[in-house]
Parts: structure tokens; C-alpha cells; sequence
């Protein structure tokens, strides 16, 4: 029998599982949300496509259809959020990057069982696999950090 973790009677296996299901939530998330802003596309249309045609097995897809349907429900809050902290106009944003933004932004606003450390990395982790520029992580780690300052 798998040892139980003591505080939330799930096995230590099930607990190590969650956070990487959650990091693959993201990942998709932030490709569904990057196709969205793109190409304008029906979120509801998003998400049929990538529940039919992307790998789901390992993804928490309750928190990635939570992100994607929630982001776009608060894009106008979220934009007027981040906006103050740029050093250039939101429209400047790489797409990517922009993506990065609202997903930490909406995850400090509204998910605030997810620790602010947690969605800082996360976004740095997305912005070095996906960010346009080698340094884009920099900035999206810069922005998380005083949005997580203010949420605090």
C-alpha cells in the first residue's frame, strides 16, 4: 500500500502527479489562448479542437478549461491590470508573451489557492519554452512579480 501524505490522505505518488498536470493545463492553455488571440477564433470552438486533437492524457483539464474560458471572460480587467506595469503599450506585447501575462494575471486575481511563487515560475517556465525573444522570460518574470505585489 503507497504511503499516505498525512495532511491530505492522498498518496505521496497522487500529490507529486497534480502540480505537473496543472504545468501541462498551462501549456495548453496558454497554445489554445495564443491561437485565440490570433486568429479570433470561438473559445467554445478552441475548445472542442483541443480536446479532439491535442495529447489531454497528463493535462488537468478542468484548470485548463478554467484558464481558457476564464481569461477571456476578464480580458479587459486583466489588460488594465498589467498595462501600468509595461514599458510600452500592451498592443506592443509579442503574443506569447501577452498570453503569459493575462494567465498569471487572472491566476493572482482569481485562483488564490495557487501560491504567487507558483504562478511567477510557471509563467517563466512557459516564456523559456515558448517566448519569442531568449530573454522574453526576463520581462514576463519582471511583470508577474509586481502584479503578484500588488494582488498580495
Amino acid at each position: 500500500m503507497a504511503d499516505l501524505h498525512p495532511l491530505v490522505g492522498v498518496s505521496e505518488q497522487a500529490r507529486v502527479v497534480v502540480p505537473q498536470a496543472r504545468t501541462y493545463a498551462r501549456e495548453r492553455a496558454l497554445q489554445a489562448l495564443y491561437q485565440w488571440s490570433l486568429a479570433g477564433h470561438d473559445i467554445k470552438t478552441i475548445e472542442e479542437q483541443f480536446l479532439a486533437e491535442q495529447p489531454m492524457e497528463r493535462v488537468d483539464v478542468d484548470y485548463f478549461l478554467l484558464l481558457l474560458h476564464g481569461v477571456p471572460a476578464h480580458i479587459g480587467e486583466l489588460d488594465q491590470e498589467i498595462s501600468p506595469l509595461l514599458d510600452r503599450k500592451i498592443s506592443q506585447l509579442d503574443p506569447i508573451e501577452h498570453s503569459i501575462l493575462r494567465m498569471g494575471c487572472y491566476e493572482l486575481k482569481y485562483q488564490k489557492e495557487v501560491p504567487w511563487r507558483t504562478v511567477i515560475d510557471e509563467g517563466v517556465k512557459l516564456a523559456k519554452k515558448f517566448g519569442a525573444a531568449d530573454e522574453s522570460y526576463k520581462y514576463v518574470n519582471g511583470v508577474l512579480d509586481k502584479l503578484a505585489r500588488k494582488q498580495l
